[in-house]
């Protein structure tokens, strides 16, 4: 206890800030451009909390700094206190004002392409001063990175069932179905009923494999009797993968939701065929243990609200799913 109360009245803030720009530039010397400050000030101030901790914090080679088993642990905790100071910061402002405040958004291309412009309306009109920054996320082996490093406060997405994260949580908001998509004028589109199997020798558009969506094909045209179609084209843009379909020179397979939330388009038609898939989970997913702004709270009340109402809105309502 009396090291962690010697820590605690001697650490600076200054310093732990001066080291994450070390790390983040890999040098002394641009950490030091970068802060308007001398290099020997840098210098310093790891010096001295490498004393003070007793700990190396930075290796240094003809390659630059890395930090230690010991800097890297420090970084990120570093990285959440600066974030928590930040979030207390706008708590403070929105306390004088609540009208204000920024939230940065990630957002798969799926939920970007349908249910986020939703939100993202109903929410501008309801709190018109809060500045939201959307960036695109892509689920794959570097999944959830943004959130871990904290350069976005949360993240709207399809999440694998189980939920395997132990330093995140997701709230699920709803349920995605998987539909066929092909152009209206397509030689299938007045078709009443069809299988996968049916479309086997049709060009095929599919997202790239190292993707959630696009681990998911194999085992659907396999639980379907189907092989693998051809597929000459692999994309996450949404956009592209519809305009490409909607020529009727494509077919593709994409959430439901796409085509769901006011964003109907004539030029398109969801195929009659049972895809035997459960549905997957759409979900908001945080940081756990980590303060959320007022902005996100708001934010995250308006994602549930928005899905609750056009759940309750009748079919003939909604788009065609």
């Amino acid at each position: 206890m009396k090291w962690v109360d010697r820590v605690g009245r001697h650490l600076k803030l200054r310093d732990l800030h001066i080291l994450l720009a070390v790390v983040r530039l890999g040098s002394m010397a641009k950490a030091a451009a970068e802060l308007a400050i001398s290099q020997p000030a840098v210098s310093k101030a790891i010096a001295d909390m490498e004393h003070m901790f007793g700990l190396r914090l930075l290796d240094r080679s003809r390659s630059g700094i890395e930090p230690t088993a010991y800097g890297r642990a420090l970084v990120t905790r570093g990285h959440a206190i600066f974030d928590e100071l930040k979030h207390g910061v706008e708590e403070l402002a929105f306390l004088s004002d609540p009208t204000v405040g920024d939230l940065r958004i990630g957002s798969t291309e799926s939920v970007a392409a349908g249910f986020l412009p939703a939100v993202i309306k109903r929410f501008s009109l309801e709190q018109p001063r809060v500045r939201l920054d959307v960036a695109q996320a892509v689920m794959s082996t570097l999944h959830y990175r943004e959130l871990r490093e904290r350069s976005i406060d949360l993240l709207i997405g399809r999440i694998p069932v189980p939920f395997d994260e132990d330093d995140l949580e997701a709230a699920v908001v709803y349920n995605d179905d998987t539909v066929v998509i092909a152009g209206r004028q397509s030689k299938w589109a007045k078709s009443r009923k069809l299988m996968l199997t049916d479309l086997a020798g049709e060009r095929w558009i599919l997202p790239p494999p190292d993707t959630m969506q696009g681990s998911l094909a194999p085992k659907l045209f396999r639980d379907s009797g189907s092989e693998m179609p051809h597929a000459p084209i692999t994309t996450l843009s949404i956009h592209l993968c519809l305009r490409l379909v909607a020529g009727g020179q494509f077919v593709t397979m994409l959430p439901a939701s796409v085509l769901g939330f006011g964003n109907r388009d004539e030029s398109l038609k969801v195929l009659p065929i049972n895809i035997p898939v459960r549905r997957r989970p759409v979900a908001i997913v945080t940081l756990k243990n980590r303060t959320r702004s007022p902005a996100a709270k708001l934010f995250i009340e308006c994602v549930h609200r928005t899905a609750r109402e056009d759940a309750k809105a009748p079919r003939s309502a909604r788009s065609e799913k």
